[in-house]
């Protein structure tokens, strides 16, 4: 279940979080509205009819013409917020703790009067429309209440999908483990190019570092594939070095399309890891 008591604990980060989740993305998404807004975009020449007010002073006692200022209005910002509740996603508290870093940017956005448009997804995309409001929120936690984890994760079927809900320029919020093939993540990546993007693994600390030892048999959530292994201390070293290229690997192709990629245990103190990602 998901514990919504973190959401009040978050005003105190308001000075950090609130700035960066919200005024750090609505500058690039202004409309080409002419209006009286808050963002400057240029000068005209003043016309009769036009009001005074308008004419920059400075520019006048400069060169002698009256020049009017234009700005630009400002659209609200709308965060795509999109949760893997694929059956890996079951392992542990991975989902549980992924919704909750959903629910909490959701939150920072209606704290900030923006809408937010809510997605899952497996193998299918189950979408909200975007609304403002907390009774959003409230619906949107109770279907995570109920949800199961099952399925694939097809994150390139659901990127292809997903592109037709973004509109103009928008903060993108991937929460997922990520534990897909790289080059299906890269293709994914593309169709997000352009946007905001904020990729957010979160992994069960027993997935990071494997303390077991012994023969294990072990399942595999999404294929179901049943597999017998040894745990050894050579085993279990082999395994993180791999589970840490993998890590690096996906941090290096986000980056080189210009998105951000953070690593969350879900061991992690959930205001520690709104921190680690907003900071």
């Amino acid at each position: 279940m998901i514990d919504t008591t973190f959401l009040e604990g978050l005003n105190r980060f308001n000075l950090i979080v609130r700035k960066r989740v919200t005024s750090s993305y609505s500058g690039p998404r202004r409309s080409i509205a002419q209006g009286r807004g808050i963002i400057f975009k240029d000068h005209r020449i003043y016309a009769p009819g036009d009001d005074f007010r308008g004419i920059d002073w400075r520019v006048f006692a400069r060169t002698d013409n009256l020049m009017i200022k234009n700005y630009e209005e400002e659209k609200n910002l709308v965060a795509h917020i999109i949760v893997d509740k694929s059956a890996s996603m079951g392992f542990g508290k991975k989902f549980d703790y992924a919704s909750m870093l959903g629910v909490g940017f959701a939150y920072l956005a209606l704290k900030n009067n923006d809408k937010f448009q809510f997605s899952t997804f497996a193998e299918d995309l189950e979408v909200y429309q975007p609304k403002r409001g907390m009774s959003q929120l409230v619906s949107m936690i109770d279907y995570l209440n109920k949800i199961k984890q099952e399925g694939k994760t097809r994150i390139l079927d659901i990127a292809q999908k997903y592109k037709r809900f973004i509109g103009s320029r928008a903060l993108i919020i991937i929460i997922s483990d990520f534990l897909m093939p790289i080059e299906e993540i890269r293709e994914a990546l593309y169709y997000f190019s352009g946007h905001e993007v904020r990729l957010i693994q979160v992994l069960d600390a027993m997935e990071k570092r494997p303390e077991m030892e012994g023969d294990f048999k072990l399942q595999d959530a999404e294929s179901k594939e049943n597999l017998r292994v040894y745990f050894s201390l050579k085993s279990r070293s082999d395994y993180t070095q791999r589970m840490d290229s993998h890590f690096t690997t996906l941090k290096h192709e986000a980056e080189v399309l210009g998105m951000d990629f953070f690593q969350i245990s879900t061991d992690m103190s959930i205001f520690d890891a709104f921190y680690s990602v907003l900071r």
